[in-house]
């Protein structure tokens, strides 16, 4: 397992982010957000993404051998993310194995999530990564 990155969320961010991509009031209008079931501003959940992205890329996906990514899997967005609040990220590798098809590289698949200050679980999801091998694949 692997935990890293803090980026703490501004509200202007929530609102800039939210007014270009997820115009929904919970999301661009403090006044009105404060009206609907969050109680308050929260962040996109693509926001969240974004951020988890930025502290996965930044982290651990430049640290190693990345290839790319053929997509992920069961995204949550399990808490509202708040104004102030502070983001990590937490990686654990479920599975690695060399690929069948292309013996240079290997499949990794990571639970991602994205934790608050109280370390409550925002976001979660699996993905998987193409990874350059070290050693070549056996003969």
């Amino acid at each position: 397992m692997h935990r890293f990155g803090e980026m703490r969320v501004t509200a202007q961010e929530i609102i800039e982010f939210a007014h270009r991509y997820d115009p929904q009031d919970f999301h661009t209008d403090p006044a009105k957000a404060a009206d609907t079931q969050f109680g308050g501003l929260i962040a996109s959940g693509w926001m969240t993404c974004g951020m988890m992205m930025r502290m996965y890329s930044e982290h651990y996906l430049t640290h190693n051998a990345s290839l790319a990514s053929p997509g992920i899997d069961e995204l949550r967005w399990l808490e509202p993310v708040r104004p102030d609040d502070v983001l990590s990220t937490r990686v654990t590798i479920v599975e690695a194995r060399r690929s069948a098809s292309k013996p240079d590289r290997g499949l990794v698949r990571s639970k991602i999530e994205v934790l608050n200050q109280h370390d409550r679980v925002v976001l979660s999801m699996l993905a998987m990564n193409l990874i350059g091998c070290r050693t070549p694949a056996a003969a």
